[in-house]
């Protein structure tokens, strides 16, 4: 069964050293997760303040919501390919296409945690004599920590599974084993690349989603967010940021 030679593939110790006269299994997962990490903390860098500013401001959330459309109606392969033969291939083309893929998720949990808390809570922060900057920082970013790590985690896993894409153009990444499998038939090493990309991806899943159970506020229930408005109707806003009414 391709499965289970897929898996014994990947114990296998002399695939660890070398594959096909590249680098090994670990030298590729190391390539994967630098790539991941350097491309999710540059978006985060770019996305997550202006998200926390729409969100606290109110204003551009229109403009972000566009924004986050157009870069993901984007094909991924052909963007990358696009770039690499506009600037040439190496590490910044890449972690262009990366970065961009990362930012939407990341923009619309920022400004869609902001937005989800309570504006009775900030009308007493503001009535107490706290400053804007104080508000956001204090209120706001608090009880958005669930939304806001809800988007790294779309943005994190949405990364992992396209830096295996990079391998098509001389990279490396665990991507590497797929397509050089293709290349030869060895359906065996496919699968086996094909579970460590995916054993991965639910790695970093889990560890950002216990992450992201705790930082939900004392008092807070678990998965609650949103706002409730004068009629007793909740609002709950989607990581899209789009609104949710619950009912009376």
């Amino acid at each position: 069964m391709l499965l289970l030679q897929g898996i014994a593939w990947i114990f296998a110790p002399a695939n660890w050293a070398s594959v096909n006269s590249g680098l090994g299994i670990g030298g590729e997962i190391l390539s994967h997760l630098f790539y991941t990490v350097l491309s999710v903390a540059i978006a985060a860098v770019v996305a997550v303040p202006i998200g926390l500013a729409i969100g606290h401001t109110g204003r551009g959330r229109g403009g972000a919501i566009l924004i986050g459309n157009v870069v993901r109606a984007f094909p991924t392969l052909g963007l990358l390919a696009i770039l690499l033969i506009l600037l040439g291939f190496g590490l910044i083309p890449t972690l262009v296409v990366f970065v961009l893929l990362g930012i939407p998720p990341l923009l619309a949990g920022a400004y869609a945690g902001v937005e989800s808390v309570d504006r009775q809570t900030v009308d007493a922060a503001r009535a107490m004599g706290m400053t804007e900057w104080q508000i956001l920082m204090k209120v706001e970013l608090p009880l958005a920590a669930p939304l806001l790590l809800g988007g790294l985690r779309s943005s994190t896993l949405q990364i992992i599974a396209t830096v295996a894409l990079v391998s098509e153009f001389g990279s490396d990444s665990l991507g590497a084993f797929i397509i050089s499998g293709a290349a030869t038939q060895d359906y065996v090493e496919m699968i086996g690349g094909s579970i460590l990309v995916t054993v991965l991806a639910l790695l970093a899943d889990a560890l950002l989603a216990g992450a992201q159970r705790l930082t939900v506020p004392r008092g807070v229930p678990r998965g609650a967010g949103g706002r409730t408005t004068a009629g007793g109707r909740r609002i709950l806003t989607a990581p899209s940021g789009a609104p949710i009414s619950e009912g009376n």
